[in-house]
């Protein structure tokens, strides 16, 4: 797992697919977390401040001490960080659009104890623009060939699964995702090109720094894997001008 960011206030890592931030009911035999390995890289505590899914990689911030954790965590329910995100999805979707659509909670069983699964469905916004599309000679499903988009992505609301979720209920659902995908185009790539992880990255944090005030654009680099896959799919030049 590399440091991409730090600080004596924050340490910012690329975590890898496949990893949980910390322990959950996701997979009660895991034995490794994102939090432990940030923690012995750099030896010291450190805080978790957001979360991403144990499928997606990509950019995860910690705090060094609680006090920052409890400023950056109220930065992040204010809506003060852009974060950017990369994902492939199935079919073509418009060049750009933004997906407002309300969602229930899913709360973790065992991080979230107190949470109300009976609460209505919570705002959630997600914005995308459209970076580049292929058709490619296979038939998957009904089609004769099969289409894909390469999506960059903005979340403007911070829901469980909201990316994945709003990318399904536009009927585009994101490559490689098991609980909201299809399962059809998942094996596609699979089978013809070795990809066995969700296609969606976390490649972008900014923020204004809650001790500094300065403005902090932290990036990170895709995984072989994804970058390979994009090659694959003929996208090289937009992977080496995503930011």
């Amino acid at each position: 797992m590399e440091v991409v960011f730090q600080d004596e206030h924050l340490l910012a890592v690329n975590k890898p697919a496949g990893l949980l931030v910390h322990r959950s009911n996701i997979d009660r035999h895991e034995t490794r977390f994102a939090v432990q390995i940030a923690r012995d890289l750099i030896g010291q505590h450190v805080y978790p401040v957001h979360r991403l899914d144990k499928p997606t990689s990509g950019v995860l911030l910690f705090a060094l001490s609680s006090g920052v954790a409890r400023q950056m965590m109220d930065v992040f329910m204010s809506g003060g960080v852009e974060k950017t995100y990369l994902a492939v999805v199935r079919g073509y979707t418009d060049e750009e659009g933004l997906v407002d659509y309300p969602l229930k909670e899913q709360p973790d069983k065992m991080i979230d104890i107190k949470a109300d699964i009976d609460k209505p469905a919570q705002e959630a916004i997600t914005s995308f623009v459209r970076l580049a599309t292929v058709d490619l000679p296979y038939p998957v499903g009904r089609y004769a060939s099969s289409r894909y988009s390469l999506l960059k992505v903005w979340p403007q609301t911070g829901r469980r699964h909201q990316i994945r979720r709003h990318m399904k209920h536009t009927f585009h659902p994101i490559i490689g995702d098991t609980t909201h995908g299809d399962g059809k185009h998942n094996q596609f790539f699979r089978e013809q090109f070795d990809c066995h992880r969700l296609l969606l990255a976390a490649v972008g944090l900014s923020f204004i720094h809650p001790v500094t005030g300065q403005q902090l654009c932290i990036k990170t680099s895709l995984d072989e894997t994804f970058k390979n896959t994009l090659s694959k799919l003929g996208w090289d030049n937009i992977l080496n001008n995503h930011d």
